[in-house]
């Protein structure tokens, strides 16, 4: 058994490797200019996620789609993934991570517009979308028929995001919200945690796709901006070291440098490298994910849903998880005791910096960490839920939804009384994995995402009605 783990540990550490991290900021930094910077748009963007848009064709609002893509976003990611790149890479991985997230807005973009673009209904007339759907309508032949490979690449997107889907959107996320509620209020037995996880996960998801974005809108915007506060709160306590915290992270990003008094060592490699993976795991650009709740968006054309979905990379990663890299730094750095722990080797993993960064703050630290993490891996497990379902139903037909369904509660019970790492390992890779199909989708569309950004974006296009006829699948 050891030797398999020893596989499996092997697997996840080479495809979430350099080539990985080449593929993925290579791909942000190339449809940054593919786009003509559409990072510059985000004020319009913000405006748009915002902005109803009633008489378009879809099943949820913009601001729905765009709060249960946040859901699945915004998770434990944000705060423990943050302190597991300071440790391994030094405070200069928050920069990276943070640049990581800029040139991740561009990706966002273009993988969204395409699966708007492809998009299809079903029987009843939902609106399914995504990587698989924008392979095989984007490389149909003339005869109506789909080459082989756009096929694979169409399956091998679905199966890896839909095995995806119980890691790490049910079992990891149920698993940290244990961990945290035991901690802190010890005596709760993790079989009662589980089944309190299942009855409001269950509520949720068998409702579908309008009942899980309901309840995100409702809930995503009242967590992200409670934690915010919270981060805002900590770093008025630590004003004093805010802006030597700013300093450290921007010089260790570039230079080799002892920090914390020697607690941590850091170069431009080790920085760039936990930096950008961190960050590329934690905003999702490039794996394909979010564009399959975006598809079911009310939108007029592509380009608007594209916008509002890309500024869930930046409320994400440029400033969630840039307010968690500050809080942790300027803690560490008024801190002699922190310091003194991460030296002594009694600090070694992401989650418990985090804490311990916490725990610092006289009052307030633990509880804004408890509540952030809890709401934020719940958040988690509603909007994976909805990827995993949409994948299942490409692959089996709408047949296999509540099945899906019942496995993914099963699993967040089994994730919270300790369903074991190998499941978090297996997850991971094939996170990675659905990432490879996504990415070579939208690099191929990239001269066609570009044309027709050109024309509803930069020509002043945005309330044109794209009339296109959306296809009807046939019911299996």
């Amino acid at each position: 058994m050891e030797a398999v783990i020893d596989v499996i540990n092997a697997v996840d550490s080479f495809v979430w490797g350099i080539p990985m991290l080449v593929l993925l900021l290579g791909s942000h930094i190339f449809m940054t200019f593919r786009t003509g910077f559409i990072q510059r748009k985000l004020p319009t963007a913000i405006k748009l996620s915002i902005t109803k848009d009633p008489d378009a064709p879809g099943d949820i609002s913009q601001f729905g789609a765009l709060c249960t893509a946040l859901s699945a976003t915004i998770g434990t990611g944000n705060i423990v993934g943050v302190g597991t790149a300071i440790i391994a890479g030094g405070p200069g991985a928050v920069l990276w991570m943070w640049l990581t997230g800029v040139f991740g807005i561009a990706t966002k973009y273009s993988e969204t517009f395409a699966a708007v673009k492809y998009r299809v209904k079903d029987h009843n007339g939902n609106m399914l979308g995504g990587a698989m759907y924008a392979w095989k309508r984007a490389f149909k032949k003339d005869d109506g028929t789909t080459p082989w490979w756009a096929m694979l690449g169409a399956g091998a997107f679905a199966a890896f995001a839909a095995i995806a889907s119980f890691g790490i959107g049910s079992a990891v996320q149920s698993s940290a919200m244990t961990e945290v509620i035991t901690t802190n209020l010890p005596g709760i037995p993790t079989w009662g945690i589980g089944l309190a996880i299942v009855i409001m996960v269950a509520a949720v998801i068998f409702g579908g796709v309008k009942v899980i974005s309901r309840v995100c809108e409702k809930l995503v915007p009242f967590m992200a901006l409670a934690y915010a506060w919270g981060c805002v709160m900590i770093l008025g306590m630590n004003w004093e070291y805010v802006w030597p915290a700013l300093c450290l992270i921007v010089e260790c990003a570039f230079t080799p440098k002892a920090a914390f008094g020697g607690a941590l060592g850091s170069g431009l490699m080790l920085a760039l490298q936990f930096g950008c993976a961190r960050g590329l795991f934690s905003n999702e650009s490039g794996l394909g994910s979010a564009p399959i709740v975006a598809s079911a968006a009310s939108t007029r054309n592509p380009a608007r849903q594209a916008l509002v979905s890309m500024t869930g990379t930046f409320w994400d990663t440029v400033v969630i998880c840039l307010l968690t890299g500050l809080v942790l730094v300027s803690t560490m750095l008024g801190n002699a005791d922190l310091q003194a722990q991460i030296a002594a080797g009694s600090i070694t993993a992401g989650a418990q910096l985090t804490s311990a960064a916490f725990a610092e703050i006289p009052y307030i630290g633990t509880p804004i960490l408890v509540f952030g993490m809890i709401l934020f891996a719940y958040s988690t497990i509603l909007g994976w839920s909805y990827y995993g379902n949409r994948c299942v139903t490409y692959l089996f037909g709408k047949k296999a939804i509540r099945p899906y369904q019942v496995l993914y509660v099963i699993v967040a019970f089994l994730g919270a009384i300790g369903i074991g790492d190998v499941v978090w390992t297996i997850s991971d890779i094939t996170n990675a994995l659905m990432a490879v199909p996504n990415i070579i989708m939208v690099l191929l569309l990239s001269g066609l995402i570009a044309r027709e950004t050109r024309h509803y974006v930069y020509e002043g296009n945005l309330a044109e009605l794209d009339e296109t006829p959306i296809p009807q699948l046939e019911s299996k």
